[in-house]
């Protein structure tokens, strides 16, 4: 499975962003998508996860109520819409994948099998 992200830059504080990335090769038996980030100097945070079969999703408190998590109808490509961006959002976005939603969300992003290549958010006054 190889993942394409889009979406990112530069963007002013109170702003928003949209990422994007979509799934190729052998996406059967994915469940689980969604978005990693890693700011300067810290640790890695899972974001936000959804389920392509369920559609249960999964967030990150920092980002509750500002960022939403969709996927497409043919369920290949997901995206993180992310409003009132705030200074501390600045990270690097990792699209990553996984055949189970529930260790993602649970687990944390330590157990997730595949991960994008990752865009940059600067968000800045």
């Amino acid at each position: 499975v190889q993942l394409v992200e889009s979406g990112g830059g530069s963007v002013q504080t109170g702003g928003s962003a949209r990422l994007s990335c979509t799934a190729s090769g052998s996406t059967g038996n994915i469940d689980g998508m969604g978005w990693v980030r890693q700011a300067p100097g810290k640790e890695r945070e899972g974001v936000s996860y959804i389920s392509l079969s369920t559609g249960m999703v999964h967030y990150a408190d920092s980002v509750k109520g500002r960022f939403t998590i969709s996927t497409d109808s043919a369920k290949t490509t997901v995206s993180l819409q992310m409003n009132s961006l705030k200074s501390e959002d600045t990270a690097v976005y990792y699209c990553v994948a996984d055949p189970s939603f529930f260790r993602m969300a649970e687990a944390g992003y330590k157990y997730i099998k595949i991960w994008g290549q990752g865009t940059l958010v600067t968000v800045s006054s």
